[in-house]
């Protein structure tokens, strides 16, 4: 079999498998239109820590312990762990895999991490380098607003172009053993600059990587939209929603019958008043593993293309005046019968 696909690709060279999901996610999150499908929804944003960030850790914590238990696995099985979120030097990661003491990377592709995370961990299955690997990421709305926005106590209204960074973590089980949800193919995202600034309008600066990348993959794996049952983005929310399907018309790629986006399922924004829609680390991690994943798991799809979308910002390069470049990364995942 021919690895290497087209430009960007992969196709595996074996099948990667899905064995087992979970996820964590707050009281918002909970009382959105899917809270019903999350694995562990806690009232208490703070998960009973003293800080934001610690309450983060705490789910990545929660999130790999309840998927290691539903597969009645131990934490030294687990061969190499991908992880990563949204706070400097990957903190919450740090600290919250820390008791589990496995083989770890740390990773970084702002909200588009768990497509990175997921990328890298079927790669590391199909070449032979594991049997069993965990990949992890998190997000949280009082950490990412005090670190790349402003103090909550500060009460600023938000643009209606603005994304809610979810408060939730998804942990993904990847290994040989076959279950009906299978990896085949991987297609690795560029950076893409296309000049935007605001830093409250994330959907519109990751767009562009999106629609680069579905453009690229089709190209490469010689496939069209409709071969898919979903291609699904991870937080463009429904302004990047908008330009996205745009951005792929105009190369002359439809998407419009098919696209979801996680930001856009994850909240009711005209009730729960999140403006755009869900953003962040657990936004396409805990959407994909509690609602779109059973579709594939149960047969009713056969075949989706998950890419979840990163703005690549930071306290630093904001203060700085510079633009908002944008990443995406995108996983084939399909039905094994």
């Amino acid at each position: 079999m021919e690895m290497q696909v087209g430009a960007d690709s992969l196709q595996l060279p074996r099948p990667v498998y899905i064995m087992q999901t979970a996820s964590v996610v707050g009281k918002l999150e909970g009382e959105g239109p899917i809270g019903d499908c999350f694995d562990m929804v806690c009232a208490d944003d703070r998960f009973g820590s003293d800080s934001w960030e610690s309450a983060e850790s705490e789910m990545q914590k929660e999130a790999l312990t309840l998927a290691l238990g539903k597969e009645g696995l131990q934490a030294e099985q687990v061969r190499y762990l991908f992880a990563g979120d949204l706070l400097g030097q990957d903190i919450a990661s740090s600290f919250g895999l820390l008791d589990f003491s496995r083989p770890i990377f740390g990773l970084y592709g702002a909200c588009s991490t768990i497509g990175e995370a997921l990328s890298l961990a079927s790669m590391t299955v199909a070449a032979g380098y594991a049997d069993l690997v965990a990949a992890v990421t998190s997000s949280h709305f009082g950490g990412a607003e005090r670190q790349f926005r402003f103090p909550i106590e500060y009460a600023n209204q938000r643009p209606l172009c603005s994304t809610w960074t979810v408060t939730g973590s998804g942990a993904y089980l990847l290994g040989t053993k076959k279950t009906h949800a299978k990896i085949t193919g991987v297609t690795t995202g560029k950076i893409m600059d296309l000049g935007v600034r605001d830093a409250q309008n994330m959907g519109a600066a990751m767009a562009p990587a999106a629609a680069a990348l579905i453009l690229n993959h089709m190209k490469d794996f010689a496939r069209k939209p409709e071969e898919y049952d979903a291609i699904i983005t991870g937080d463009l929310g429904s302004v990047g929603h908008d330009i996205l399907v745009e951005l792929c018309q105009i190369g002359g790629c439809d998407i419009s019958q098919n696209h979801y986006d996680c930001g856009m399922v994850i909240f009711d924004h005209e009730k729960q008043h999140t403006c755009a829609g869900g953003s962040g680390c657990g936004c396409a991690a805990v959407t994909l593993g509690s609602y779109f994943l059973p579709r594939i798991i149960s047969g009713k799809w056969k075949r989706i293309l998950f890419i979840p979308t990163g703005a690549l910002l930071s306290p630093v390069s904001f203060n700085e005046g510079q633009n908002v470049p944008g990443i995406a990364h995108g996983v084939v995942i399909e039905y094994e019968p």
